[in-house]
C-alpha cells in the first residue's frame, strides 16, 4: 500500500497507531482504516487502533491529546483532528501522517495510489519555482486579478509538522507584497483549524476581496451581500480575538487525480476537507494572521503564472512547463498519464 510503503516509511517491528474518528460523524468510512490496519499487519508491524472526537477545542486539548500517542513509532489520521494538529510545534508527536482519502474508494483510486515520492519532485519543483520567480499573477473566470512581485525570503510559509496523503499543495505562499481582487463565490467555510457555528457560508452573489499588502482593505459588491460577509468575519474573530482583516497566504491544489464526488454545497465538511487539492481549487487562508486562518476562499479554475508562464491554466496544472520537472515526468509515466488526464469533477461547476 502506497501509503503505509511511501509515505508513512513503516517497516517491520515498528508501532502504528490508526487514530479514527466515528463513521456516524460523516466525513470518514470505518473500511479505509481498517484497508490500512490490514495492510500494516501485512507489513509486519504492531498495529494499534484508537478512535477519537472529530474536533480538539483548545490548545490545553491539543496538549493532552498528543500526550496519548507517545511511544509510537508512526500515527496515521483518519480523523479530523490530526489535521488541527498539523500547524502543531509540539516535539513530542511522533511521525504522523493525515490520510485525505475519506474512504475505501478514494483510498483504492489514482488519488491514492499515485506515486507519493514522485509527487514529492512535484511539489519541490513547484516550491522552488516560485520561490525563484520574479513575477506571479492569480486569476480566473469570475473575476480575480492578483498579483505580486518576486518573494521575501519569509514569503514560503513553512511546512507543517504533520505529513499530507496524498501530496495535496505546495507550501503556502504568504501575501506579503502581493496586491489586487480575490472572487469570493458559492460560500466562505472554515479552515479545519477550529471549528465554529455556522462553518459554512452561502453567498447568494459575487463578492469582490480588494487586498493590499496582507490586509483586506474593502469588499465590492451589493451592499447585502457585502454585510453577510462582514458580519461573519466580525462573528469569527470575536470568538478567537483575532485579526478578521488579515489574508495570510494561499496555494492551489496539485494532485490531478483530486475529486470529489458529490454536490459541494451538500456535503460541505467532507468537501472543505478534501477537495482542495484539486488544481481547479486554489484557496486562501483568512481572518488571523497565521495559517491556514479560520475562513477559507476558494477560487476556481484558476490561472497562476510565473513570469508569464501559466504553470496552472484555467483549473489545469502543468508540470511539464516547468523545465525541472521534465525529468520527473519521465521518470514517472504513470504521473504523467495522470497530469495529462486529470479528474474534473470536484463538486462545483463554474
Amino acid at each position: 500500500m502506497a501509503l503505509l510503503r511511501d509515505c508513512v516509511g513503516g517497516r517491520k517491528g515498528e508501532k502504528l497507531l490508526i487514530v479514527s474518528e466515528e463513521a456516524a460523524a460523516g466525513l470518514y468510512d470505518a473500511q479505509a482504516p481498517k484497508l490500512v490496519a490490514d495492510a500494516g499487519i501485512a507489513l509486519g508491524m504492531q498495529v494499534f487502533e484508537s478512535q477519537t472526537k472529530s474536533y480538539i477545542n483548545n490548545e490545553s486539548e491539543v496538549d493532552d491529546f498528543v500526550s496519548t500517542l507517545i511511544g509510537y513509532d508512526h500515527i496515521v489520521f483518519f480523523s479530523r483532528v490530526g489535521d488541527q494538529i498539523r500547524f502543531s510545534k509540539n516535539p513530542q508527536l511522533p511521525p504522523s501522517t493525515m490520510c485525505y482519502t475519506l474512504n475505501s474508494t478514494a483510498l483504492n483510486s489514482s488519488f491514492g495510489t499515485a506515486c507519493y515520492s514522485g509527487m514529492g519532485e512535484i511539489k519541490q519543483a513547484i516550491d522552488l519555482a516560485f520561490s525563484s520567480a520574479s513575477s506571479i499573477r492569480v486569476t480566473c473566470p469570475r473575476g480575480t486579478d492578483f498579483k505580486g512581485g518576486a518573494l521575501l525570503p519569509d514569503a514560503i510559509s513553512t511546512e507543517v509538522s504533520v505529513k499530507r496523503f496524498p501530496l495535496l499543495v505546495p507550501r503556502p505562499i504568504t501575501t506579503s507584497g502581493f496586491n489586487g481582487r480575490v472572487a469570493l463565490s458559492r460560500f466562505l467555510v472554515g479552515t479545519g483549524s477550529r471549528y465554529y457555528d455556522p462553518y459554512h457560508l452561502p453567498l447568494p452573489n459575487d463578492v469582490y476581496a480588494l487586498i493590499e499588502n496582507k490586509c483586506i482593505t474593502r469588499f465590492e459588491g451589493a451592499d447585502a451581500d457585502i454585510k453577510l460577509v462582514e458580519d461573519h468575519y466580525y462573528h469569527v474573530s470575536q470568538q478567537f480575538n483575532i485579526d478578521p482583516w488579515c489574508v495570510d497566504s494561499w496555494h492551489a491544489g496539485i494532485h490531478p487525480g483530486c475529486h470529489f464526488e458529490s454536490d459541494a454545497e451538500e456535503d460541505i465538511l467532507r468537501w472543505s476537507g478534501s477537495a482542495f487539492g484539486s488544481p481547479r481549487i486554489l484557496h486562501f487562508h483568512t481572518c488571523g494572521d497565521y495559517a491556514p486562518g479560520e475562513i477559507s476562499w476558494h477560487v476556481l479554475d484558476p490561472t497562476v503564472t510565473l513570469d508569464g508562464v501559466a504553470i496552472w491554466e484555467n483549473g489545469r496544472l502543468y508540470p511539464e512547463r516547468l523545465s525541472t520537472c521534465e525529468d520527473i515526468l519521465q521518470r514517472h509515466p504513470n504521473l504523467a498519464f495522470l497530469f495529462a488526464n486529470p479528474a474534473r469533477d470536484i463538486g462545483l461547476h463554474a
